[in-house]
């Protein structure tokens, strides 16, 4: 795996961090930025700056056999376009410059998807069914981008259609692209063959993908037959859930016992998360809880947060690990579990304040300054991680 490839990666997520902790310092001391410019900027190198281009690497590190130059040189054109969204995004939101460059990371993951639907190989079905499917749900949820324009022109950015669009478009990168993708190369690691589990899995997960997204569309246009949709889906994806777990876990056990400790607890924490992910969308059952979701946006950001640096990130950070891109030391040891520590405290002060909110108890005491506090570990263990690599003269793929 290509190691410069790797660190460009993690400097983005480095990047991603630290304009989320700018973000926190605002409630703390005001400052002279536009607040929503620099969210939209956070936001989108976190998702296509760190997550996509790992995912990039990825598989095209365990899919693509022959490793043509093309895909070197369409890492760096993606990496362009997300340079472009950091340096405009905090000065100018969504204007000609950032939407340009947005624009350009698309075109470019049209024609990744298209590389790897036509040069991927893997022995397995499991990976490959996984894999496509991963990718067809990048391509469909661009569609809630292109609905952006049309909506602005024809209703305006305070419309139902506007707001469902962008939730198109979050809903199947999350849990479709993104996840699944994770899953695949997981899948791929544990070595997992076609089996009726598999089949039973794959099917529900995909169904209950797509009938989960009527709960955001909920939000904007309530009606009582979303709430039935969505809670068909809660319960296709909990039985997706069990038959992956039945799945996965002998092989994961006999993987595990061939990696270092903290590898290890990775795996397990970032199974633990995407446990816990679907067992809070499951609590969307009751129409009060998903309602309370949707007003109180400590939960919406700490839900997001669970599933990118929890499920996504803590995925990621183990299979880095398992590829001796760097030694298990002690100032990877110290950046992982620094990381680790940092999102489990700023979960846990997000969930409580809007428990706070819900109760009707006003502010946690020093709430900002304790989540300000917080968030300085996850740019410190990503600062860790990073140089732990750069210090490790050699690694084998």
């Amino acid at each position: 795996m290509p190691k410069k490839l790797v660190l460009v990666c993690l400097l983005n997520f480095f990047v991603a961090a630290l304009l989320g902790l700018a973000l926190r310092y605002f409630f703390v001391q005001p400052a002279a930025y536009n607040y929503r410019f620099l969210t939209h900027a956070h936001s989108h190198v976190a998702m296509l700056g760190w997550v996509y281009l790992m995912l990039f690497v990825l598989i095209v590190h365990y899919f693509v056999p022959e490793k043509k130059p093309l895909y070197n040189r369409l890492f760096w054109l993606t990496e362009l376009a997300v340079l472009g969204m950091l340096l405009s995004f905090p000065f100018q939101g969504y204007a000609a410059v950032s939407i340009t460059f947005s624009t350009l990371h698309i075109f470019c993951s049209y024609y990744f998807a298209y590389l790897i639907f036509k040069n991927h190989s893997t022995p397995s079905k499991v990976t490959s069914y996984l894999l496509k499917t991963a990718l067809v749900f990048m391509l469909v949820s661009t569609a809630g981008v292109w609905c952006l324009g049309p909506a602005v022109a024809t209703v305006g950015q305070a419309s139902a259609f506007y707001q469902i669009a962008i939730q198109f478009f979050l809903h199947f990168q999350f849990n479709g692209w993104f996840l699944i993708a994770v899953l695949a190369v997981l899948c791929h690691q544990l070595q997992l063959h076609d089996s009726k589990e598999f089949r039973l899995f794959f099917g529900l997960l995909i169904v209950a993908t797509v009938l989960t997204f009527a709960l955001p569309v909920n939000w904007f246009v309530p009606h009582v037959s979303l709430l039935w949709i969505n809670g068909l889906g809660v319960l296709l994806q909990l039985a997706a859930l069990f038959y992956f777990l039945k799945m996965a876990k002998p092989a994961l056990q006999v993987l595990l016992k061939t990696q270092s400790q903290i590898t290890q607890w990775l795996y397990w924490f970032a199974l633990l998360c995407f446990i816990l992910k679907i067992a809070l969308q499951s609590a969307s059952l009751f129409p009060e809880i998903s309602n309370m979701a949707y007003q109180y946006k400590n939960f919406v950001i700490g839900f997001i947060h669970l599933t990118m640096l929890g499920v996504v990130s803590g995925f990621l950070f183990a299979f880095l690990l398992q590829n001796n891109l760097t030694k298990t030391n002690k100032t990877v040891v110290f950046g992982l579990y620094a990381f680790l520590l940092g999102f489990v405290l700023t979960e846990a002060i997000l969930f409580v304040q809007g428990c706070f909110f819900y109760f009707g108890k006003g502010f946690l005491p020093n709430y900002y300054v304790l989540l300000f506090l917080c968030s300085i570990l996850l740019p410190l263990g990503i600062g860790c991680f990073i140089l732990s690599i750069l210090n490790t003269k050699t690694h084998v793929a």
